[in-house]
């Protein structure tokens, strides 16, 4: 494996878990990633947040009602379909990855870090603030906060506000009377 490209090896890896096959899967594959860039990069210089959830629904996004997508919120752009955000979400200028993957190094690949790929959910009600970071396999509960700047490496429970790098739990968030 140490020999191996990369690219190539990063292309079975997808192809394998979108199910392509040949030369027309290649295909297929390098026009799935050109069409999902082209509507990412629409979302993110999208002058309203209804046309920014129009795009990121395009590309796969499972994304429910009344949800606000900020500019420049990147959302993964190979796994856009792992990506679930709920009613009411509120998400300022963030990152969300459903993978992570040392791409070329071959070394990190095979010994230490190997392809991970895993849904991003994002509850009812949840706000996001802009520079946060959710990677891939977290949940954030209902209602809850990830503070600005935040890497969210780790389920967040619901009604919870989370803050740093990595976030850590600051304060559950009770109704006020």
């Amino acid at each position: 494996m140490e020999d191996e490209d990369p690219e190539r090896l990063n292309e079975r890896e997808l192809m394998d878990f979108f199910g392509y096959k040949g030369r027309i899967g290649s295909i297929r594959l390098k026009l799935r990633f050109v069409r999902s860039w082209i509507l990412q990069s629409l979302a993110s210089i999208s002058p309203h947040p209804h046309l920014a959830v129009i795009f990121q629904r395009a590309r796969g996004v499972n994304i429910g009602k009344h949800v606000y997508i900020g500019p420049n919120v990147y959302i993964d752009l190979l796994y856009p379909e792992l990506v679930t955000i709920e009613d009411y979400v509120s998400i300022g200028w963030s990152m969300i990855f459903a993978h992570s993957n040392p791409s070329y190094s071959l070394y990190l690949k095979k010994h230490h870090y190997p392809r991970q790929v895993a849904p991003v959910v994002i509850k009812r009600g949840a706000w996001i603030p802009p520079g946060s970071i959710i990677l891939h396999g977290v949940t954030i509960g209902e209602n809850s906060v990830v503070a600005a700047g935040s890497l969210v490496r780790e389920n967040v429970e619901p009604y919870s506000l989370v803050a740093g790098r990595p976030a850590k739990f600051v304060k559950k968030l009770t109704k006020k009377k």
